[in-house]
């Protein structure tokens, strides 16, 4: 996917991918919430979030980017860096 997406952009679709695919409550995510903390998402969570960005971005996040990243503002700030 070649469109450029605004940060903005990428924080409602990863809004919008947490909250329908992982069921979490939208007065929970905000920019500093912790995936795992905060969002109780577990290590297979991590995998299933990481799929749906690169079907969001078609490209794929490298695993030990993926790692080092803890907050939702950490997705978007890769997911940006990426296209």
């Amino acid at each position: 996917m070649s469109k450029k997406y605004t940060k903005e952009e990428i924080f409602d679709k990863l809004k919008s991918i947490l909250a329908d695919d992982f069921e979490i409550e939208h007065e929970k995510l905000m920019p500093d919430a912790n995936l795992f903390e905060d969002l109780e998402l577990d290590s297979i969570d991590a995998v299933d979030l990481a799929v749906k960005l690169q079907e969001f971005t078609g490209k794929k996040i490298a695993p030990e980017n993926f790692k080092q990243i803890k907050t939702i503002d950490d997705v978007v700030t890769a997911v940006e860096q990426l296209l």
